[in-house]
């Protein structure tokens, strides 16, 4: 099956909520006519179809099946499986998003079996954020879950949260079980565990566009699984990495990075995790053995475990350069909290952005 071990493109899944807004088709340079509310594009998932090579056709489920450690990595492997655990997507928020929350892995694999999903660990990356944006993050006091439940009832949910002020280029990390929700006039990059399980807490008393009723809220899941006390952490200071890398977040699920290349860079795969790479500015091209890739703002490549070495070069003459986020599997004391360690970081500092709980 080596031979089949090439950069994978995968079809975008476009999602057109209520809250959707018009800035990410723009931004994404997306041909006309646009969706007239995209909110969601959700770059890499385990359905979308690959749309290049020998793979083309079959869906990034299908390949990691086929595929097995090759593609996902001997750590998801050993966790989930031939599955593929992470879904990667962009978010425009020109409403609010209903105040929700996600179950953890034992909660949704006792529960929700039939979905398929795992629990939902997410963070996010804001790309623009209009002047006064916030989110909201976690309760703004510890409450029960009779008191939110009364709360609920009363439509006094808002008058509980947290709401924490976010910019460009701000990090938020979101456990399962954290209550939250993005508010208006926000774009970001999410990488989350593979799910699409939310149970709404409260949705501002928004009708559904296509019955006309309020949209349905999943009160008594959210009770069983949200968090009772305010989160530990608000926005993620980065860690350094040298050579234009910066850690943005990791946990035991994922590790973010954000690269930002002026010139060639080298780098191969780790057997253990597959990668997700996404260009945020700036173009340029991915070279792995006998493949060869433009890279163009908005696009995604997953680089299959085994993959190898593989080189990114910017574009000659880009002004930017090449700017992208790199997701993998970690395992974050090997990969991340000795190296850092050895070079004098201090436990206090790396708690802060590599989260191990």
């Amino acid at each position: 099956m080596t031979h089949e071990l090439y950069p994978l493109l995968t079809e975008p899944r476009m999602v057109q909520p209520i809250w959707g807004g018009s800035q990410l088709a723009a931004w994404l340079n997306l041909p006309e006519p646009r969706p007239e509310r995209l909110g969601e594009t959700w770059l890499v998932y385990d359905q979308n179809r690959i749309t290049n090579g020998p793979l083309a056709g079959r869906s990034l489920a299908e390949a990691s099946r086929q595929l097995g450690a090759a593609l996902v990595g001997t750590r998801t492997l050993a966790h989930y499986g031939a599955d593929f655990p992470l879904l990667a997507k962009f978010i425009d928020a020109a409403g609010q998003l209903s105040i929700q929350v996600h179950p953890d892995d034992a909660y949704a694999h006792a529960h929700e079996a039939a979905t398929g999903f795992h629990g939902k660990t997410e963070a996010w990356y804001i790309l623009s954020a209009a002047p006064g944006a916030t989110v909201i993050y976690g309760l703004a006091q510890p409450s029960s879950r009779d008191a939110f439940a009364a709360a609920i009832a009363g439509g006094q949910v808002s008058r509980l949260m947290q709401r924490l002020p976010v910019k460009a280029g701000d990090v938020i990390f979101v456990p399962a079980g954290t209550v939250h929700a993005i508010e208006a006039g926000i774009i970001l990059f999410e990488i989350q565990q593979k799910s699409d399980l939310t149970y709404r807490v409260y949705d501002w008393d928004r009708l559904d566009a296509a019955t006309g009723q309020p949209r349905a809220l999943q009160v008594d899941k959210s009770l069983d699984v949200m968090h009772y006390a305010p989160p530990p952490r608000g926005a993620i200071p980065p860690l350094d990495l040298g050579a234009g890398r910066v850690l943005l977040v990791a946990c035991s699920f994922f590790a973010l990075e954000a690269w930002t290349l002026g010139g060639a860079q080298r780098a191969t795969t780790d057997p253990g995790t597959f990668e997700i790479l996404t260009v945020l500015d700036g173009a340029g091209a991915l070279q792995a053995g006998n493949s060869a890739l433009r890279l163009t703002r908005g696009l995604s490549v997953v680089l299959p475990a085994a993959l190898g070495a593989y080189r990114l070069q910017p574009e000659p003459g880009a002004t930017t350069g090449l700017r992208l986020l790199r997701v993998t599997v970690p395992d974050p004391e090997r990969d991340l909290l000795q190296p850092l360690r050895a070079r004098g970081v201090g436990e206090a500092r790396l708690a802060q952005t590599i989260i191990t709980y």
